[in-house]
């Protein structure tokens, strides 16, 4: 990979010898941060029995969460340059931290809402400050690592949230899914307040309060939008409100930015073709695993016939490879070896055939190796593919602004994984629909309408059709977007701005 000139660079400064113990305690902030966006999944229906909570009071526990986060990464991300990285990841893991014993206590839906939105801003501010902060405490020669290492628990905390769940609801009730946050927490705060380091902007400026105002409505509503549509229908109220309102709030979000002196989201990153590939990648790889995991869990549950539990523990080792691989120092090394370019093109094929080998495993291999065998696979593309496109994202920044681009990365992944959910889902629906022999929205009502069991056997058969067609659909959408983004990041390194991240084996 082509470095930036020497000229160019800013002068070396000496490494800190606590930087991998930093490193491990933004993660393991961060992990319970993932935890909860899935963690509450398998506890529907404990909270709808001790809580009397309706499908819309369900719906609007799990999303608050989402939608809060999903719309304050921006503005979490600048503010974090402003008024410092370690200000800010400590009020993160503050907010984090009474939003959780607040949520453990609820006694009512209400009450469980808005504790999890409480949650939700913490959760925007130590998601932007934990990866601004890594790119502060390592230098070019070690950010490839320790980025693979924070996108190894970010796969970690997603694809383990339902099986930690499921564990401490076995045991526990329903609020030790929140209270278990809390000795983290007070843990990360000392640890945070002793060995991490203040970092800033180098400038201060006016704060961009109307930009900051717009992003997080725009992102919040289109979110929200992406996440109506499969229960309310996407030519519902919901959908259209949302997509109205966000799509007004991030036109003009985008003209003030363009006027504003000094803006939250400066546009003429998007001008660099090493900024735009690496974002394009990025939402296409959270598109296709987040939407696949949504689809594989209901291919282990409905049609497998595996519990919770189970579903979770068989899903496993797709978070364990990606782990495995950049914990070792594997993926970084691959990267160093085979360019940004090239490890976001090998790795996004590679995650687009574990898709397709997931999508026909019954038909292939009998029993869980076929599944096994694309699990592993999705979890090499990711390996190398997310580490590769979070560096090319901050490293098209200047590191003074890593909070902004910090924010960029996390929106993105947040909108790819609930768009990919929303897609994929409606592609399901719509397929189950024109296969299935009974008219019903949902397997479990279809099944109870079919009259036998001949019947009950074709329409699970059905299911599993449209099953496999939406994992087909999300494949292909991650190979095709893996091919674009490599080739646009391949134009940028050979022309006039190369991705400034010198990429020299950690080995």
């Amino acid at each position: 990979m082509t470095a930036t000139p020497a000229a160019e660079q800013p002068p070396a400064l000496p490494r800190d010898p606590r930087r991998w113990l930093i490193l491990g305690v933004i993660c393991l902030a961060q992990l319970v941060v993932i935890l909860d966006n899935t963690i509450l999944n398998v506890a529907v229906p404990t909270l709808t029995d001790d809580l009397g909570a309706t499908t819309a009071d369900i719906q609007w526990i799990i999303n608050a969460y989402v939608l809060v986060q999903a719309g304050l990464l921006l503005t979490a991300g600048a503010a974090a340059d402003r008024y410092g990285r370690k200000r800010l990841l400590l009020a993160g893991l503050a907010l984090f931290g009474a939003g959780s014993l607040a949520a453990g206590l609820a006694q009512s839906a209400g009450q469980l809402t808005a504790a999890r939105a409480g949650m939700g801003i913490g959760g925007a501010l130590l998601l932007t400050t934990t990866l601004a902060v890594a790119m502060q405490v390592f230098d070019e020669d070690e950010r490839v690592r320790a980025i693979g290492i924070w996108a190894a628990v970010n796969a970690l905390g997603f694809a383990a949230g339902p099986l930690v769940g499921g564990v401490l609801l076995d045991h526990f009730w329903w609020g030790a899914l929140f209270l278990v946050n809390l000795p983290v927490v007070v843990l990360g705060l000392c640890a945070v307040a002793v060995l991490v380091p203040e970092s800033r902007a180098g400038q201060s400026h006016r704060p961009d309060l109307l930009g900051a105002l717009l992003s997080t409505v725009a992102m919040a509503a289109l979110v929200y939008a992406v996440v109506a549509g499969p229960d309310h229908g996407w030519t519902s109220r919901h959908v259209i409100t949302g997509v109205g309102l966000g799509g007004c709030a991030l036109a003009a979000f985008v003209g003030w930015e363009r006027r504003f002196p000094h803006p939250m989201l400066d546009m003429s990153f998007f001008r660099d073709r090493t900024f735009t590939g690496a974002v394009f990648g990025a939402l296409l790889i959270t598109f296709g695993s987040g939407g696949a995991l949504f689809l594989l869990t209901q291919q282990l549950q409905f049609v497998l016939g595996y519990g919770p539990l189970e579903a979770g523990l068989r899903t496993a080792p797709f978070a364990l490879t990606v782990v495995l691989l950049n914990f070792t120092g594997l993926s970084a090394r691959f990267t160093a070896r085979l360019g940004i370019p090239g490890s976001v093109a090998l790795g996004m094929t590679l995650l687009a055939c574990g898709l397709a080998a997931v999508a026909v495993a019954g038909h292939v291999v009998d029993g869980y190796g076929g599944l096994l065998a694309g699990l592993v696979l999705m979890g090499v593309g990711c390996a190398l593919a997310n580490p590769a496109m979070a560096v090319a994202v901050l490293g098209a920044i200047p590191r003074e602004k890593a909070g902004a681009g910090a924010g960029i990365e996390g929106t993105v992944t947040e909108f790819g994984s609930g768009l990919g959910v929303a897609v994929l889902g409606a592609v399901l629906s719509a397929r189950f629909s024109a296969l299935a022999p009974v008219a019903a929205a949902s397997l479990p009502a279809a099944l109870a309408a079919a009259d036998s069991a001949a019947e009950r056997h074709t329409v699970t058969r059905a299911f599993g059709s449209a099953l496999e067609t939406g994992q087909l659909v999300g494949a292909a959408a991650v190979l095709t977007g893996g091919l674009v983004a490599a080739t646009l990041l391949r134009r940028a390194e050979r022309g006039s701005a190369p991705v400034s991240v010198a990429l020299t084996d950690p080995a």
